[in-house]
């Protein structure tokens, strides 16, 4: 069995398709990965920009009349926008997943740790020749309420 590396691999998500750099870092994550996306913010999803966000407020009314522990918690900051994504990727409800999921990290931005290293870009995911409507992971943010940092 070979030794995988313990650096984490680190993905600039900026102008990258949410759900595909989503899927790459998942199986990533799943062969015992770690892997860190910057730039979360910056990643696109297709599609037009009102239906976008139609779809995210309507998500945000789900609730519950019972025990508001239990009631689903619904994310708007474009970070963790992104790891549900992600998590919708995995077999969450195994441990194989769980323990894959921790192997993920998502961040806004680029923290001073990670700033001088090298970004890999991800071909198969770039949205240069995204010929449709789309919408950042950053405006949606900002349009279904998420705080300002």
């Amino acid at each position: 069995m070979n030794r995988m590396s313990t650096e984490p691999i680190l993905i600039d998500a900026s102008d990258h398709i949410l759900g595909r750099v989503a899927s790459i870092v998942a199986k990533q994550a799943l062969g015992g990965r770690k892997v860190v996306v910057l730039n979360a913010e910056k990643a696109i999803i297709a599609g037009q920009r009102k239906k976008t966000i139609e779809i995210a407020m309507h998500r945000l009314t789900r609730g519950t009349h019972g025990s508001q522990e239990r009631a689903p918690t619904h994310p708007r900051r474009p970070d963790t926008y992104f790891r549900r994504v992600i998590r919708g990727m995995l077999p969450w409800k195994k441990p194989r997943g769980k323990a894959a999921f921790r192997n993920v990290k998502v961040f806004i931005g680029i923290p001073d740790e990670y700033s001088g290293k090298a970004l890999q870009k991800l071909p198969e995911a770039d949205a240069s020749k995204l010929r449709c409507r789309h919408i950042t992971v950053g405006e949606l943010s900002a349009a279904i309420g998420a705080e300002k940092r």
